[in-house]
């Protein structure tokens, strides 16, 4: 004889039987993240520029620290705009990452009609590192900062500076210096670090503030020239190098850092881990040690605390883009 049960019976049991399905299908889903499947870094800068250094030195521990590949993905172009906006467009299941620099938080007020909102379309991981930017020159250009700036106001709009991009870290620096020295010069945008680095070697460019770690090769092999860096301290990649503060140029220090983004609603437990990765990579004896010969520096926080940094840093940005008026050439 079929057994039969009261229907709040039957209930009970099923809805027991619906949890349990729920919960092993919530921890399956979970532990499968990220599973063998590739995990990409969209950096939106060229091959050899800063951003992109840093996020090859974390994809490659990252890999193995996640049991998985993780991949650079260079989408350069519009001050690093086209890269994120890929990034901002992929599904939010952590596979698809953005590496960008402080320059994300410019691009905003800078490039009107952009495709995804900075803050609400991303959520901050965690910076990386702190990256020191060099004024650098070609070697017989320019004797030192003081002798720049009396060129530059010598000649208004005489002379040029380059940067990695209209927004980039590289032209917020330089235009942080700009008006600092009170200086007026023009602007050449270029869709990367070494780009901009080639035509300032050959003296077409007269200036640029190029990421520490692009540059160092080129200032110890003599074809750049370094005036100063653009740190509130002095560097120890290059210690005999002032700041552009101690040069005679107050009110002229920025802070370029690299940091990790996820497209907003990635599931807070892969942020997490993400973030405990990547800061457990960032301050390993190996890495700093590598960091530290680039002239970087490990830069790490919660992603809650890098989420108020950003928006922090988002509100100063837009002070400096309108002071400077900077604008998409």
């Amino acid at each position: 004889m079929k057994k039969t049960f009261p229907w709040s019976r039957r209930r009970a049991l099923t809805i027991a039987a619906a949890l349990a399905a729920c919960t092993l299908g919530g921890a399956h889903a979970q532990g499968a993240w990220p599973g063998t499947q590739p995990i990409k870094l969209v950096v939106p800068f060229t091959a050899g520029s800063g951003t992109d250094i840093v996020a090859r030195l974390v994809a490659e521990k990252l890999g193995p620290a996640l049991g998985t590949s993780v991949i650079v993905d260079n989408r350069p172009g519009a001050g690093g705009t086209l890269g994120a906006a890929i990034a901002a467009k992929a599904p939010a299941d952590g596979y698809t990452l953005l590496v960008h620099s402080a320059g994300h938080l410019v691009n905003p007020w800078i490039y009107k009609g952009l495709s995804y909102d900075t803050l609400k379309d991303f959520t901050g991981v965690t910076p990386m590192a702190s990256l020191p930017n060099v004024l650098v020159t070609a070697p017989s250009h320019f004797a030192d900062v003081k002798d720049l700036v009396a060129k530059a106001k010598a000649k208004p709009g005489g002379l040029n500076y380059g940067s990695a991009g209209n927004g980039s870290a590289t032209h917020m620096n330089a235009e942080v210096f700009r008006l600092a020295a009170g200086v007026d010069a023009q602007h050449v945008p270029f869709r990367g670090t070494p780009e901009a680095m080639t035509e300032v070697m050959a003296g077409r460019v007269d200036w640029f503030f190029a990421p520490m770690v692009s540059a160092l090769p080129l200032i110890k092999s003599g074809k750049l020239k370094a005036l100063a860096v653009g740190t509130a301290g002095r560097s120890s990649a290059l210690p005999d190098a002032p700041t552009t503060v101690e040069a005679g140029v107050p009110g002229s220090a920025y802070l370029f850092w690299v940091g990790l983004f996820a497209p907003a609603k990635t599931p807070q437990p892969v942020v997490e881990r993400l973030q405990a990765e990547v800061a457990k990579i960032m301050v390993s004896p190996e890495l700093k040690e590598r960091l530290e010969k680039l002239g970087a520096e490990p830069f790490t926080m919660p992603s809650a605390q890098f989420n108020k940094f950003i928006a922090d840093e988002t509100a100063k940005a837009q002070q400096v883009v309108k002071a400077a008026a900077i604008k998409v050439d």
